[in-house]
């Protein structure tokens, strides 16, 4: 299966992403305007690879003039039927549909890992204003909490891809391997635990929107759900899950 095939598996599920993914934490949010030096408020940012619009939101109620960019069809309709008065766009990160020193901040949530770094940092550096920042995150289930390392270790065995690595890399191997990490670019990396509390159908729903399962077929996936339900439920009897996640975050400005 292909990166591509696996990107546009979302198209299909985007009212179940949406509706079941978590967000992020204040405190991301804060922490963004900490590294790039400038408030959200008034600041223009655009949001790339903005999916269903999780993010897209918070920065508008941070008073952000955002603009998203989606490529995909299924997501950017969702978009629009939940967020009607912001601005999108089609595009990807490799090919950003905006003008050159347009934007203040571009940012990527739970996106950058779907574009080339070869082409979406120069292009990044583009839109950029001179003193522009560029800030990628992904929402990651904390594997220090046993279930969830459990859980994560099932899904890789049933779905046949990688299991999450034990140790997490350094700042400056996390940098290179998300691509920022290249003459002219200073970065700074933070991490942020934060925790929310669904109900197990949301929970479920929630892993099952990721690419690994939307790639692998409904028979296979039911029978990853049926099994999984049963273990939570005695983990979480009273059908309360509390899920645990870390917020990898870099930001990248002009050296």
């Amino acid at each position: 299966m292909t990166a591509t095939s696996r990107a546009h598996s979302f198209n299909a599920a985007a009212a179940q992403y949406g509706a079941n993914r978590p967000s992020y934490p204040p405190a991301l949010l804060d922490t963004v305007e900490e590294l790039s030096g400038r408030p959200l408020a008034g600041s223009r940012v655009a949001d790339v690879g903005a999916g269903t619009g999780i993010a897209t939101a918070l920065l508008r109620e941070r008073g952000a003039d955002v603009i998203a960019v989606e490529p995909g069809d299924g997501m950017a309709a969702e978009f629009t039927r939940k967020l009607p008065g912001i601005p999108i766009v089609r595009g990807d990160g490799n090919a950003l549909p905006l003008a050159d020193a347009s934007r203040d901040l571009l940012t990527y949530a739970q996106s950058w890992h779907w574009t080339d770094p070869d082409r979406s940092v120069p292009e990044a550096l583009r839109v950029l204003r001179p003193d522009g920042a560029l800030a990628v995150w992904w929402n990651i289930g904390d594997t220090d909490v046993p279930w969830i390392g459990a859980q994560k270790d099932r899904i890789a065995r049933h779905c046949g891809v990688t299991p999450p690595a034990a140790e997490r890399p350094d700042d400056s191997r996390a940098a290179r391997l998300a691509g920022l990490g290249r003459p002219g670019l200073r970065f700074a990396r933070r991490r942020l635990r934060w925790t929310r509390t669904v109900p197990l159908e949301t929970h479920l729903a929630n892993v099952t929107s990721h690419s690994a399962f939307l790639v692998l077929g409904e028979a296979a996936t039911r029978a990853f759900l049926a099994e999984e339900r049963t273990r939570l439920r005695e983990l979480f009897p009273d059908g309360a899950v509390a899920e645990a996640y870390l917020v990898d975050l870099l930001v990248a400005t002009r050296s």
